[in-house]
C-alpha cells in the first residue's frame, strides 16, 4: 500500500518561468543525475531554458515539501504544430520528475494536473508527451499512445485531449 497525499500537509506549487530559481535547478539537477546524464555548462542550460522556443516560453511548477525541500517538478511549453494545411498547438510536457522518495504518493497526479489546468487556461486542448519509462503511469492519466506520430528522441508519443 503507498501513503497518498495528506491535505493538511503543507506541499507548495511554485510556477517558474524563471529557470535561474535555485529551487529549479537543485531539483533537475537531481533529476539528471537520476538519469546518469553529466552537464557541463549548468549555467548555460539554464539560461537557454530561459530563453525558451520559437516565441513561446518554457513554465514548471515546482512543488516543495513542509520542510523546504523539493518533491518534484512538471516543466512544459506550448508547441506549435503547422503543415500547409492545418496549424495547431498544444501543450507539450518537456520535463517530469518526482524525487524517489515521493513517488507513488500521487505527487506526479497533483503535478500533471496543474500543467493540464495551466493548458486549458490559455485555451489549449491537448498535451503531448514522450516517455519510456512511465507509460502506464500517463495511460492511467488519460493519455494515448499517437500511433504515426514520432519522437526525434525515438520514446514513444503520448497524446490527451484535455477537453
Amino acid at each position: 500500500m503507498t501513503e497518498q497525499l495528506n491535505p493538511s500537509q503543507a506541499y507548495t506549487d511554485f510556477l517558474i518561468s524563471d529557470f535561474l530559481d535555485p529551487r529549479f535547478q537543485r531539483a533537475f539537477q537531481r533529476y539528471f543525475a537520476e538519469l546518469g546524464i553529466q552537464v557541463r555548462d549548468w549555467d548555460g542550460l539554464f539560461r537557454e531554458m530561459d530563453r525558451g522556443d520559437a516565441g513561446e516560453k518554457n513554465a514548471a511548477y515546482v512543488r516543495q515539501g513542509p520542510e523546504g525541500g523539493v518533491i518534484g517538478f512538471i516543466l512544459f511549453i506550448p508547441i506549435r504544430f503547422t503543415s500547409w494545411f492545418f496549424e495547431g498547438t498544444c501543450g507539450f510536457i518537456r520535463e517530469f520528475w518526482v524525487a524517489e522518495e515521493y513517488r507513488g504518493r500521487g505527487h506526479g497526479s497533483a503535478l500533471l494536473d496543474l500543467a493540464e489546468t495551466w493548458f486549458v487556461g490559455r485555451e489549449l486542448y491537448a498535451a503531448i508527451l514522450t516517455t519510456n519509462t512511465a507509460k502506464a503511469f500517463y495511460q492511467r492519466r488519460g493519455y494515448a499512445k499517437a500511433f504515426g506520430c514520432r519522437a526525434k528522441n525515438q520514446d514513444d508519443v503520448f497524446l490527451k485531449k484535455l477537453k
